[in-house]
């Protein structure tokens, strides 16, 4: 199989949240890592090919610091990388990520489109599914197994209270992984080294760019949360306190 896994860095877990001038994102001088739920779906498409042979392409969009993820997935096994290289592809929201990248491997003849099922900066979980859409083709959520078929993929997925879901379906398609769905390997060395020979395709904001529309969604502000301690006693028998709370919640916090 030709599979495509679209991978993203993001700032790590532990980086202080510190905020740019404008409000709007946090500062560039922090740590970036893969995207966790990325990383999966990374591990997820090195395991299909080690099972049915084939090629793992893997994609980001990104500035020039994005390349780090490209080359650590270069080094696990993937087989070559593309990247949308410009700063102005971190500001776009799901949309235009997804048409940029369908921009980026048209002529590309895939089997399988695998993401991770949100990213764990911005979280929309919108990009792998609005890849199908643009692309045309079927996809499903929330990944947990794949099995290859002759017609296609018999896929498990997670649903609520422990409940799972079995489908099949056709090739080509696109899959977003759920974190966990296997074990994540290290890169070898002699992998670190291979990953300096494999190839990678940079595209140019350019080139993509007529396939763009004005973004639907912007950040207007960030602000980090305030640390507040507050007490308030409510006095009275237990039926005039039940009173008070209800007040409180309707007309001071407005949750009921």
């Amino acid at each position: 199989m030709k599979i495509l896994v679209c991978i993203k860095q993001v700032p790590q877990k532990d980086a202080p949240l510190k905020l740019n001038e404008a409000g709007t994102w946090i500062r560039e001088d922090v740590s970036y890592e893969v995207n966790e739920p990325d990383a999966y779906a990374l591990e997820e498409a090195l395991r299909q090919k080690e099972k049915h042979g084939g090629e793992v392409v893997v994609i980001t969009a990104g500035p020039t610091r994005s390349q780090q993820v490209l080359r650590e997935a270069l080094a696990k096994g993937a087989d070559r990388a593309i990247h949308l290289e410009d700063d102005r592809f971190g500001a776009l929201e799901s949309t235009n990520t997804a048409r940029a990248i369908a921009a980026a491997i048209e002529g590309e003849k895939f089997d399988l489109v695998v993401t991770g099922l949100q990213s764990d900066d911005y979280g929309a979980a919108q990009t792998g599914v609005l890849l199908a859409e643009i692309l045309g083709w079927p996809h499903a959520t929330i990944i947990i197994g794949i099995e290859k078929t002759d017609s296609g993929v018999h896929l498990k997925r997670e649903l609520e209270a422990g409940h799972y879901q079995f489908i099949d379906m056709p090739l080509p398609a696109v899959l977003t992984i759920q974190s966990g769905i296997n074990k994540l390997r290290y890169a070898t060395l002699i992998g670190i080294k291979q990953a300096k020979m494999k190839p990678m395709r940079k595209v140019s904001y350019g080139e993509v760019e007529a396939k763009l529309s004005k973004n639907l969604q912007r950040i207007e502000r960030l602000y980090v949360p305030v640390k507040q301690k507050k007490t308030e006693m409510l006095e009275g028998t237990p039926p005039e306190v039940a009173k008070k709370l209800v007040e409180h919640l309707r007309n001071t916090v407005r949750v009921i």
